[in-house]
């Protein structure tokens, strides 16, 4: 192990504050690693932000202006797991604001197969980008990254993390609690609301940053529902509890909460984690899965969500049922990234400042 490598073993360590103060630069969000990152205020700001873009977006002078904001930026799409969602997501939303892009998305092509550590890695992609985004197979490549500019580099750039293994996808949070917040902006907002979780919590990433984001809002109450091979693991529960956040875990089926659920958040069974090819298909999910029956014991004004892929946790007969969001959600992914990459760029008043008096509201 190298000193880089034992040392940032020792920054693993740290607390979640400490974390959060190394991620930041002026006080401000500069990196996107972890979802605790974002506070209840930055949350608010980001959604306003994103209904202001969504409005932009809209107009022609609007996306002629958002296109000159970063048009002297470049950003770096650093993917060695496959994805297209959230690439892109994330390849639009950097062109919106004008940012050049490069991209590497198979790791056979990078210099790490010659031996090149990941650290001299990093610090050679940044010295040409103004913004790496990083999706990893590995869940400290994103903060392993973030450390090291920031400690070392006398030029650190922004990292957001796009996906890192099994622990955390941020924006992919983000992007969800802007959709549960636009589901309930005619019926009080988010507090008080209960989300029911369904599928492979302990493995869906999706779902654990999610819910440490659900932690900032007042009185909302969390369902886990899940065979008990994929229930939520125990540091959200540590976490929900310290934040004093309320709880229920079903192991039963999916039918069990539906009646209680505000918001049900589908996800599928994240079978590329199996420490054994093949492991997941013997554990029985069928009563775990979302039929169009299922819909008759769902409030009438609750939201459906499921980050994509889908595999049939969620029956085709739903997607014209006007509970479900999911459709919606894979689009605000993008200008919530749109919104996110913008504030880290300091570029809020600027965007805020667009007169967008033309478009009366958004869908």
């Amino acid at each position: 192990m190298t000193h880089l490598d034992q040392q940032f073993e020792a920054f693993k360590n740290e607390s979640t504050e400490k974390k959060i103060e190394m991620f930041e630069m002026d006080g401000k969000l500069f990196d996107m690693i972890i979802s605790q990152q974002l506070s209840r205020e930055v949350l608010e700001e980001l959604y306003n932000l994103t209904n202001h873009l969504r409005r932009m977006g809209k107009l022609k002078e609007g996306l002629d202006f958002l296109g000159t904001l970063l048009s002297h930026k470049r950003a770096m799409l650093y993917f060695e797991q496959p994805s297209s969602r959230t690439f892109l997501s994330f390849l639009n939303a950097c062109h919106i604001l004008g940012l050049k892009t490069s991209e590497i998305r198979d790791i056979s092509v990078s210099s790490e197969v010659k031996g090149e550590s990941y650290f001299d890695s990093i610090r050679t992609f940044s010295s040409y980008t103004d913004l790496v985004i990083m999706r990893s197979k590995d869940k400290d490549a994103a903060e392993k990254a973030a450390w090291l500019l920031n400690t070392y580099s006398n030029r650190p750039v922004p990292i957001i993390n796009g996906g890192s293994g099994a622990d955390q996808h941020p924006t992919q949070a983000l992007l969800d609690i802007y959709t549960l917040m636009r589901s309930f902006s005619n019926q009080g907002g988010l507090d008080g609301k209960t989300v029911m979780f369904c599928g492979d919590l302990r493995r869906g990433r999706t779902a654990r940053s999610l819910a440490y984001l659900l932690e900032r809002f007042n009185d909302v109450k969390l369902i886990f529902c899940a065979p008990k091979e994929f229930q939520i693991l125990d540091d959200i529960l540590e976490s929900l509890d310290n934040k004093g956040v309320k709880y229920e875990v079903i192991t039963e089926s999916v039918r069990s909460g539906l009646d209680r659920a505000d918001a049900i958040y589908m996800t599928r069974i994240q079978d590329e984690h199996d420490l054994v090819a093949g492991e997941s298909s013997i554990i029985d999910i069928s009563k775990f899965k979302l039929t169009g029956e299922d819909l008759k014991y769902m409030k009438p004004g609750a939201a459906i969500l499921h980050p994509f892929p889908r595999r049939d946790e969620i029956a085709t007969e739903i997607d014209s049922d006007p509970r479900a969001k999911y459709w919606r959600q894979g689009r605000n992914g993008m200008w919530t990234r749109v919104a996110l990459i913008a504030y880290i760029f300091n570029l809020e008043k600027q965007i805020m400042g667009f007169d967008v008096s033309k478009v009366d509201h958004l869908r």
